[in-house]
């Protein structure tokens, strides 16, 4: 027997085709890289469309265990880059788990685009699977993480007015209903290339996946309105900025304190001066004194005469401890009756305000459970201030990704909305800018004027339409003053609250849940 008999013919697949089996994986991480960049500081909310037509025909017809971990690439190709700030100064753990964890969602939403994508009208469908797993993650673990809403990364493009039609959830849904009809346009386009024949349904659906969104963006304009319903109120925002960057601000808890009365001083030198009108009222960011002025005279005191050169009353972010328990609190500072009205922030923020899971995590690492040595506790009434008749709405910092936080505000009354932040932690990292685009969205969602005081910026003053009229710039000094319009009208989204969340839930289990019945009819009749 010669040695070429003795050889056995190899089974392993041509290079070629071993390079062509990741082309999926690579697109489905890329894809949701591109997604990543689509959103601020960046303008470029387009993107979104190219990314999500990348996503459907990644998982188009694909099996669950593929569409899982195509998933959970794109996942990581958008939260890994998005999130990063995270773990800015508590280092790469905290992030990683964060971003592991947040992707998990995003893999059985491919699973479920997957099941969906064989469906008559299918991006409808796989548009609907997506808003059910970002509402999944704006509840849970550790009462959820909204970051990242598709809706968030919208604040320049032309389907913001959708956001007075149904808020986060209907915003979302028609970028991405509009990104996966974009795919099958295109593949409708290369079939007719190839065959010469289409299906009608087919085009149909593809063309309405694209254009629907796009018209009733165009119809929702007239929601959006800066028109003054109430009059008007002139607001100042008060950026007093922090000595140092990162966590080391906390040290220096006095110092960020008088920095903030300091600002508000020299405003009022400029009143004084008839630079700038006296505003109604003041709006300091969370955080502004760490120190408890209930329990401090001295921080008080400091307050006090801030508010009385302004002659104003100032709504201040403090630190406050009341029955051993810690809140995240602002206060209403009068000139003349001192501290009148109060709001402790609901959704305080896991790992950054709470450490859930603290026992598990400090055999882990004792420095994490040192970063966070008080857990703050929880509000439970919506926060809005009556100051002299015009009321005010406070969503603080991090409440303003979740939607209810938000809209309870309104529908007790808010004219306008003010989310105090302190972004101090995260140094010059993009997560002022996402936040900042958060609400823009808000403004837009309920038809109000949103105030952003933020310790170290970017603090801003947005109309209801969501656009800036003024803003600072990072770690300085500085105040705005506006006179802006006071809005008492219920947008749709305000009044349907979470009604249209729910709506494109059934959508979305109907889809799937027809789907499976499909596979299930198939293998039944293949087995016959």
């Amino acid at each position: 027997m010669d040695r070429q008999d003795q050889q056995q013919p190899s089974t392993a697949p041509p290079r070629g085709a071993r390079l062509l089996r990741l082309v999926p994986a690579a697109a489905a991480a890329l894809s949701g890289v591109l997604l990543y960049v689509s959103f601020p500081p960046r303008t470029l909310w387009w993107l979104a469309l190219p990314a999500f037509a990348v996503f459907g025909w990644v998982l188009r017809g694909r099996g669950w265990k593929a569409a899982l971990g195509l998933g959970y690439l794109f996942g990581l190709g958008f939260l890994l880059p998005l999130l990063v700030w995270t773990g800015v100064e508590v280092g790469p753990g905290p992030w990683l788990a964060l971003v592991v964890i947040e992707a998990v969602f995003v893999a059985l939403v491919g699973v479920g685009v997957a099941a969906v994508s064989k469906l008559p009208a299918w991006p409808v469908w796989a548009a609907a699977v997506w808003i059910a797993g970002e509402a999944a993650r704006a509840r849970v673990p550790f009462r959820g993480f909204p970051w990242g809403k598709i809706a968030f990364g919208q604040a320049d493009g032309v389907f913001l007015p959708l956001a007075a039609v149904g808020g986060t959830p209907v915003l979302g849904f028609a970028v991405v209903l509009c990104g996966f009809g974009l795919y099958e346009v295109v593949r409708v386009g290369l079939d007719w290339r190839r065959t010469r024949e289409v299906r009608r349904s087919a085009a149909a659906v593809a063309l309405l996946s694209l254009a629907v969104p796009v018209v009733a963006a165009v119809a929702a304009r007239p929601l959006v309105s800066d028109k003054a319903e109430n009059g008007t109120a002139t607001v100042a925002v008060i950026q007093g900025n922090v000595p140092r960057l990162g966590l080391d601000f906390n040290s220096q808890r006095r110092a960020v304190l008088d920095y903030h009365a300091r600002e508000t001083q020299r405003l009022a030198a400029e009143i004084k001066a008839g630079k700038v009108p006296r505003p109604d009222f003041v709006l300091w960011p969370e955080n502004s004194s760490d120190i408890d002025p209930f329990a401090n005279p001295d921080a008080a005191a400091v307050i006090e005469q801030a508010a009385e050169a302004v002659g104003a009353p100032i709504s201040v972010g403090g630190v406050v401890e009341r029955d051993g328990k810690l809140y995240n609190e602002q206060i209403l500072w009068d000139p003349d009756k001192g501290a009148t009205q109060t709001y402790d922030k609901r959704q305080v923020q896991p790992f950054g305000e709470y450490l859930p899971l603290r026992s598990l995590i400090g055999a882990i690492n004792e420095n994490w459970t040192s970063m966070v040595r008080q857990d703050f506790s929880r509000g439970s009434k919506p926060g809005v201030f009556d100051i002299d008749g015009t009321e005010v709405g406070l969503a603080t910092c991090y409440e303003a990704a979740f939607d209810w936080a938000v809209r309870d505000t309104v529908t007790h009354g808010a004219q306008l909305i003010s989310v105090p932040s302190n972004n101090a932690t995260f140094d010059r990292s993009e997560m002022t800018y996402q936040q900042l685009a958060m609400s823009r969205v808000r403004a837009v969602e309920h038809s109000r004027t949103v105030t952003v005081p933020v310790t170290s910026g970017v603090s801003a003053i947005i109309m209801p339409d969501g656009k800036i009229t003024q803003k600072t710039g990072m770690f300085v000094a500085d105040s705005l003053v506006q006179k802006v319009p006071l809005r008492s009208s219920e947008t749709p989204a305000t009044r349907l609250g979470i009604l249209p969340e729910i709506a494109l839930l059934l959508v979305a289990a109907g889809g799937v849940g027809w789907a499976i019945g499909v596979g299930v009819r198939g293998r039944r009749a293949g087995g016959v």
